[in-house]
């Protein structure tokens, strides 16, 4: 029984063999929990084996729930504005794609140093340029051009675009082979039609929210 409740915490709250590895070594000379204990260990050492894919498996899998919410099937209920939710959203996601994203000249201006606090956070950024048509690459990782473009599975569209542009990209979003979970309209952007068309197609919207802030812990705050 001690194994099959570990094994459902685990599941439930996605752990990394790190955290695990740390419960183990916390409570080693606990002849109390050793059930417990040979549970983790069992556990740990399976997850070892595939860590990365794990890793970005629970990631998305915490989104989703996070997002998910007490949704009942409504495309209201898809419009994300729970702090709590929120926060959860921005802590769970690992790979984040960036539309809008600037390049290194504009260090100075949020669709650049966003993607760049992320990406020193440990966040796989998949940038997706709108302009600059020259540049290859940002923050050492390959540019697409177009969300349809990318060729990976992600937690969260990241949008730096005005909310007069973000129609035009809708299509572009529902074609795309790898949809996201969530749809992250960054501080000062909120679209309400265009927000509605993603809630129905199944699609979690955050607007009017920086991620970098949000992210770090704090609350909205327009950059």
């Amino acid at each position: 029984p001690a194994a099959i409740y570990v094994i459902a915490w685990a599941q439930a709250l996605g752990p990394t063999v790190g955290q695990l590895g740390e419960l183990l070594s916390r409570q080693r000379h606990s002849q109390k929990h050793s059930l417990v204990l040979e549970a983790i260990h069992m556990l740990s050492t399976s997850l070892h084996i595939t860590l990365t894919g794990q890793r970005q498996l629970g990631a998305r899998q915490l989104v989703r729930m996070a997002a998910s919410g007490n949704s009942g099937g409504s495309w209201q209920e898809r419009i994300i504005t729970s702090p709590s939710q929120i926060s959860q959203i921005a802590a769970a996601a690992k790979t984040v794609a960036v539309l809008g994203c600037k390049t290194e000249k504009q260090a100075d201006q949020p669709a650049f140093f966003v993607p760049e606090y992320l990406q020193r956070a440990g966040v796989n950024v998949i940038p997706v340029l709108t302009w600059y048509p020259d540049v290859t690459e940002v923050l050492g990782k390959k540019v697409v051009r177009k969300v349809s473009d990318i060729d990976e599975p992600y937690d969260i569209l990241c949008v730096f675009r005005k909310p007069s542009d973000l129609p035009a990209h809708l299509d572009d979003i529902l074609a795309a082979p790898h949809k996201p979970p969530v749809v992250w309209l960054q501080s000062g952007i909120h679209n309400p039609e265009f927000e509605q068309q993603l809630a129905e197609a199944g699609i979690s919207v955050v607007y009017d929210q920086c991620l970098k802030v949000v992210r770090a812990g704090g609350h909205h705050s327009n950059l």
